[in-house]
C-alpha cells in the first residue's frame, strides 16, 4: 500500500478537507484585499465555515487579516505551491492533463479548477498559470510574440521584473482587431513589458486588407522590421477562439460570415480559422505572424478555457505544434474528453 493511500484509510476526511482550505486560500491570493463574505460567496460555502477555516489559517500564519481584507502570507504563498501538485492529483486534475496532453500530443497541459465562461477567478487561475509558464520559459533576448484577447490579459497582473524579463522584448503578433483597445495584442505586449521592464514593439495595422494594400504595405520598412521580429520569434503566446465569435468581433460582411459556417470554420487562432479536423478553411489577410513562424518557434503558449470553446479548442489542437503548452479550465478540459470518447 502506498503512503498516500495509508493516509487516507486511516484519515478519510483528508482529501476534501485539503481541497476547501486550499481552494480558500488560493482564492484569497487572487481576490486580496477580501472579506469572509465576499470570499464565502465566491467559493459557494456557508460564511461560518469560511470564518473558522481563515481563523484557523490566520492562526497559522498562511494568512494576515487587516481593515480591508484578508491576505496571503509569504509562508501562505509557500504552502500553496508546495501542496499544488498534491492538490491537483487528489481533485483528479492531474489526471485530466496528463489524459489530454497525451490526445494532443504537446509538451504539457496546465489545467486550472472551474469554468471560466461562469467564473472570473478561473480565468486569473489561468492567467497567473500562464504567466508563471512564461517566467520560466523565457530565455534572455528572447522575442516573445503576444495575441491578443481576455485570457491573454489576465496574464498581465501576474507578470513581474526578473533579470532575464528585462532583456526580452515583446511584440505584437497581429493588428488591431474591433474595439477593445484593452484585449487588442498591441496593448498586451506594451502592457506585459511594462510588467516585466522590458522593450516592445507594437503593429498599429488594421486587418481583412484588400490584395493591393497587403503587398504595398510589406515593402514598408517598419512592416519589413516586424516580419524579421516574426522569423526570430522564440516564445509565441496566444488564446484560441470560436471562429463566430472571432468573426463577429472583426466585423466581417455576411458573405464572409455565411462562407465560414460553409466550410465549417469552429475555431480561430492568429487570424487562421480551422474545422473540427483542425485543417485551415480560412486566412484573414494581414500583416502579422504568420503560421510557420508558430510552427518554428522554440516555445509556444496556447491559453484558453470555457466549456463553450471546447470545440475550437480541440479542432485547433489537431495539428498544433508539438512543443505547445496548453494552459485551460476543468469544464473545457472535460468536455474535450468527452468530445474524444464519443468519437
Amino acid at each position: 500500500m502506498l503512503e498516500k493511500e495509508a493516509q487516507l484509510k486511516l484519515l478519510p476526511e483528508l482529501q476534501s478537507l485539503l481541497q476547501v482550505r486550499y481552494r480558500i486560500l488560493q482564492m484569497i491570493q487572487l481576490s486580496a484585499p477580501i472579506g469572509r463574505r465576499p470570499l464565502s460567496e465566491l467559493l459557494n460555502l456557508p460564511e461560518r465555515e469560511v470564518r473558522t477555516e481563515t481563523e484557523r489559517l490566520r492562526k497559522q500564519g498562511l494568512v494576515i487579516a487587516e481593515t480591508k481584507g484578508m491576505y496571503v502570507t509569504e509562508v501562505g504563498m509557500e504552502v500553496l505551491e508546495t501542496l499544488r501538485p498534491l492538490y491537483y492529483e487528489w481533485s483528479g486534475i492531474s489526471e485530466l492533463e496528463e489524459m489530454l496532453r497525451h490526445r494532443f500530443g504537446i509538451a504539457r497541459v496546465i489545467i486550472v479548477p472551474g469554468d471560466t465562461d461562469e467564473d472570473q477567478h478561473a480565468r486569473m487561475l489561468m492567467g497567473q498559470q500562464a504567466a508563471n509558464e512564461l517566467m520560466n520559459t523565457m530565455q534572455p533576448h528572447d522575442t516573445i510574440a503576444v495575441t491578443g484577447g481576455s485570457s491573454i490579459e489576465a496574464m498581465e497582473n501576474f507578470l513581474v521584473e526578473s533579470d532575464v524579463a528585462k532583456d526580452v522584448q515583446f511584440i505584437a503578433a497581429r493588428g488591431s482587431i474591433g474595439h477593445e483597445m484593452r484585449r487588442q495584442a498591441n496593448t498586451l505586449a506594451a502592457s506585459f513589458a511594462a510588467k516585466t521592464n522590458s522593450a516592445y514593439k507594437t503593429l498599429y495595422l488594421p486587418e481583412n486588407l484588400s490584395e493591393h494594400i497587403y503587398l504595398a504595405l510589406k515593402e514598408e520598412p517598419m512592416v519589413k522590421e516586424m516580419l524579421t521580429l516574426y522569423e526570430e520569434t522564440a516564445i509565441v503566446v496566444h488564446g484560441i477562439g470560436r471562429a463566430d465569435t472571432m468573426a463577429q468581433r472583426r466585423q466581417v460582411s455576411d458573405i464572409e460570415m455565411r462562407y465560414l459556417e460553409e466550410v465549417g470554420a469552429v475555431g480561430e487562432a492568429f487570424g487562421y480559422y480551422f474545422n473540427e479536423k483542425g485543417n485551415t478553411v480560412h486566412k484573414v489577410r494581414a500583416i502579422g505572424i504568420a503560421e510557420h513562424h508558430v510552427k518554428k518557434s522554440r516555445n509556444v503558449l496556447a491559453v484558453a478555457g470555457g466549456k463553450n470553446k471546447a470545440a475550437a479548442i480541440r479542432a485547433y489542437f489537431l495539428s498544433a505544434p508539438k512543443q505547445t503548452t496548453f494552459i485551460t479550465d476543468e469544464a473545457a478540459a472535460k468536455e474535450i474528453l468527452d468530445a474524444f470518447k464519443k468519437n
